[in-house]
């Protein structure tokens, strides 16, 4: 459990205020994550614009991919489930629950395997990245700027998750996520290489 105390909705004034309002209007409650981020509000701005021009030039689809599988790397419960939920709009949950099992094995295009591989060695061990990480993108079909906000939505997930998991932040369970997504969600990554 966080030791940070955010205030609730009814104490919440000004910018705060407004970015809680806008999740109960998007998702019908505020989450512990943007109460958390929302200690300061300027920069939860600031990053709601940089994921939404992240995900309108990717494209909502790649962007939730890639946000998948960059949150399971990292091991980030909170992401998996909001982003699970958010997913849920634009892919059935029989097949979000096979890509959160094991994306390699759910019936995916090869250049979204090749994306959300690229994700999780961005989180596992961007140390080691070089040219041929990029170049499997490329030959995978992605254009450089493609290839770029892939890498920016990865590397983005990481610096929200890892704020989260450093801060404690209590994990709630969207409204609308099944046991059996959650599970799928919560469940272990499958080992590299699929």
């Amino acid at each position: 459990m966080s030791i940070l105390t955010a205030p609730s909705e009814g104490e919440a004034t000004g910018l705060t205020a407004e970015i809680y309002a806008a999740d109960v209007k998007s998702m019908g409650y505020v989450p512990s994550h943007t109460k958390a981020m929302s200690l300061n509000p300027e920069a939860h701005v600031v990053w709601e614009a940089l994921t939404q021009a992240i995900s309108s030039s990717l494209g909502l689809r790649r962007y939730e991919l890639v946000t998948l599988a960059a949150a399971q790397a990292i091991g980030s419960s909170h992401c998996r489930l909001a982003h699970g939920k958010k997913t849920l709009t634009i892919i059935d949950e029989e097949q979000l629950i096979a890509i959160a099992r094991d994306f390699h094995h759910a019936g995916l295009p090869p250049e979204e395997v090749a994306m959300m591989d690229y994700a999780v060695k961005l989180s596992t061990d961007a140390a080691s990245m070089n040219d041929d990480d990029s170049r499997q993108l490329r030959e995978a079909g992605f254009s450089d700027r493609e290839i770029a906000d892939i890498t920016l939505a990865a590397a983005a997930r990481n610096y929200f998750s890892r704020a989260l998991l450093a801060l404690a932040v209590e994990l709630d369970v969207p409204p609308g996520v099944s046991p059996e997504l959650q599970d799928a969600l919560l469940s272990a990554p499958p080992q590299a290489g699929g």
